[in-house]
């Protein structure tokens, strides 16, 4: 009879066992699946759909034909706004890349700085980011205007008659620019998260050794902080290629599509000329330029990035 109740026993806590070791691997998967079936619903589905379309003539109205690549074939050899929205969106993107860097990290400097109410300029700093992107661009138009604009208006207290910015197709990409560099806010944070983490001691050591600022900043900030520049880089690099707002916004691609970004192409052949295997087949061209440039940055890390853990491990 005692061994019927322990074998019962036993039965019992093995069922018992099982079924916490059951729910407690499910339970995360329930945590995460929002995300995975947002990111399968919302954008690896819609990715691979995009690729499909691209290889079809796809009128949002109307039958659709398998056309293979004729949709790239026209796109580099019979499309001339393909070439000059490309080449607009790489000027943008050589200007952009570089001062958004720089300034995200200067402003990031100056934040880390230890002067009183340090936590209300930073949140003052911190506050265009949040600002939409239709909004930033109505305030833009009104800094930028040729007749009553503020930036003219303080131009003309030091003898200079600025250009009528919008509607130059000389100043337009720069206004472009200038306004794209509003938004520092969320690099400018990730820099000063890794000014944080510099270790004081080394920038101790090297004042004892008689370093000045100077060679600080260029051999410990610098290293120290290449990992974050890395990746500020990358997703700078690849705002610059998706840059639409504020162009559509502000001058709609003109004059004389001195601001027509490539996103506006893409953006103009799916939703003003409805064809959007054509548009596909630019998205994807679009695509393979980020990951190539992605690439050839990643592979140039080596020679730049400096990890302190790898260097342990050496």
């Amino acid at each position: 009879m005692s061994t019927e109740i322990s074998t019962n026993v036993s039965k019992q806590t093995v069922l018992q066992t099982k079924k916490k070791f059951k729910w407690g691997s499910i339970i995360p998967f329930l945590f995460i699946s929002p995300w995975v079936i947002g990111f399968f619903a919302f954008t690896f589905g819609p990715l691979l759909f995009s690729l499909v379309i691209s290889f079809f003539n796809w009128p949002i109205v109307g039958e659709t034909k398998f056309v293979g690549f004729q949709n790239y074939i026209e796109m580099f050899t019979n499309d001339p706004y393909f070439w000059s929205s490309l080449a607009v969106t790489v000027k943008f993107a050589v200007l952009f890349v570089p001062f958004n860097l720089i300034i995200a990290l200067f402003l990031a400097i100056l934040l880390n700085q230890k002067v009183k109410a340090m936590s209300a300029f930073r949140t003052i700093f911190y506050l265009p980011s949040v600002i939409s992107g239709v909004a930033l661009a109505m305030i833009w138009a009104w800094v930028f205007s040729g007749e009553y604009g503020i930036l003219n208006y303080f131009l003309s207290f030091v003898g200079i008659n600025g250009p009528d910015w919008l509607n130059d197709p000389n100043w337009a990409l720069v206004a472009m620019v200038i306004a794209s560099l509003w938004g520092q806010g969320t690099m400018m944070l990730i820099f000063l998260a890794g000014l944080k983490n510099i270790p004081q001691n080394l920038y101790e050591a090297a004042s004892i050794d008689g370093a000045g600022k100077v060679t600080k900043f260029f051999k410990i900030t610098i290293p120290m902080l290449s990992p974050i520049i890395l990746f500020n880089l990358i997703m700078t690099i690849i705002a610059a290629f998706q840059q639409l707002t504020l162009a559509l916004v502000l001058t709609g691609g003109g004059p004389l599509r001195s601001t027509y970004f490539y996103a506006m192409y893409v953006y103009e052949n799916a939703f003003k000329y409805f064809k959007m295997g054509y548009s596909s087949a630019n998205a994807w061209f679009m695509f393979i330029i980020v990951l190539g440039l992605t690439f050839i940055v990643f592979k140039s890390s080596t020679m730049w990035v400096y990890y302190e853990g790898e260097m342990k491990n050496k």
